[in-house]
């Protein structure tokens, strides 16, 4: 197949006066390459096209591609991650990984907890703060974590995070409020293990790739796998393969949760444990960083024996599987 692959390569907008945090969620120039690498052993024929400008000009120009094998973030709405699939369906380009509904559903983190809570998907308790107004009106009993509601890649997330009174709430809260210009999840903190799931395939057809253990070292920022503890975590933490109760327990929850969501193809959850050492869905991801060597995925991939080339099959397997025609 000729198989586009749209992206937001990160050091572009570097370039363009964004900062380090900003630009946290887009991609390296080797995640493109071991993607367009892997595409290619596979016998495809990858065509690189960058994020929705590039593509919306090729697409004007008459530019057309069997697949398109979707990482776009996005950059600007809180739709953002929906904006390429959705313009890939206004032509009828299929693609690889999650639809619109579901990523714009997905990178509101309250919006999501909603919709697994209702499902009967476990999750802490949570408000949402939308104005300086609302910040009186949260009543849940505290230590309280508190985060933007629609970011990726632990960006607003530090050692101010873990709230431990009013007055700590109402500063942090503010500053959130202030910085990212959206609303703030105030959730109660879930002190036990975190772990990273991932997850491959759709509906009933998906299944756990694996499941690794955010283990913190004397030098971890905060109490949560935050924006520092990600971009520099090699002294920070260990990342290490679980399978034990609590792993497969929160594995479960995992993949429930990308059930209810509609998940697509492959992608990363994220599980904590409570006071009493329930799992608890924190975020699911279905656009999840697959920079060889660096993002939690590929880590969970090697974990499991498979090569990059094997996690892209995966992918492509599972995106196949509802497109039977292009085979």
């Amino acid at each position: 197949m000729r198989i586009g692959v749209t992206y937001d390569l990160r050091s572009d907008y570097l370039a363009q006066g964004l900062g380090e945090e900003e630009t946290a969620e887009f991609d390296a120039e080797e995640t493109i390459a071991a993607v367009c690498q892997a595409l290619t052993e596979l016998g495809h024929q990858p065509e690189r096209i960058g994020g929705i400008k590039p593509l919306t000009q090729a697409l004007a120009k008459g530019g057309r591609w069997d697949a398109v094998f979707n990482i776009c973030e996005g950059l600007k709405g809180v739709s953002r991650e929906a904006q390429v699939p959705a313009l890939l369906e206004a032509y009828d380009i299929p693609y690889v990984f999650s639809d619109p509904l579901t990523l714009a559903l997905t990178l509101d983190k309250a919006m999501t907890k909603r919709v697994v809570r209702d499902a009967g998907v476990p999750t802490a308790d949570f408000t949402v703060i939308e104005h300086e107004a609302d910040i009186a009106k949260v009543a849940l009993p505290f230590p309280l974590f508190l985060k933007p509601v629609a970011e990726g890649s632990g960006k607003g997330v530090d050692a101010r995070s873990l709230v431990a009174d009013r007055s700590q709430l109402e500063s942090v809260a503010r500053d959130l409020l202030a910085r990212f210009r959206q609303a703030v999840l105030v959730e109660e903190f879930l002190p036990g293990r975190e772990f990273t799931v991932g997850i491959t395939g759709t509906g009933e057809g998906a299944s756990v790739l694996g499941v690794s253990e955010i283990v913190p070292t004397d030098k971890y920022v905060g109490h949560a796998y935050g924006y520092e503890n990600k971009s520099d975590w090699e002294d920070k933490l260990n990342i290490v393969p679980v399978t034990d109760a609590d792993a497969k327990a929160a594995g479960e929850v995992a993949l429930a949760a990308w059930k209810v969501l509609r998940c697509r193809d492959g992608g990363r959850a994220d599980v904590r444990l409570d006071k009493n050492g329930k799992p608890r869905f924190i975020e699911v991801n279905p656009l999840a960083g697959i920079r060889p060597g660096y993002s939690d995925l590929c880590f969970i991939a090697e974990f499991q024996k498979l090569t990059y080339r094997d996690l892209i099959r995966k992918f492509l397997e599972s995106f196949l599987a509802r497109h039977p025609g292009l085979q």
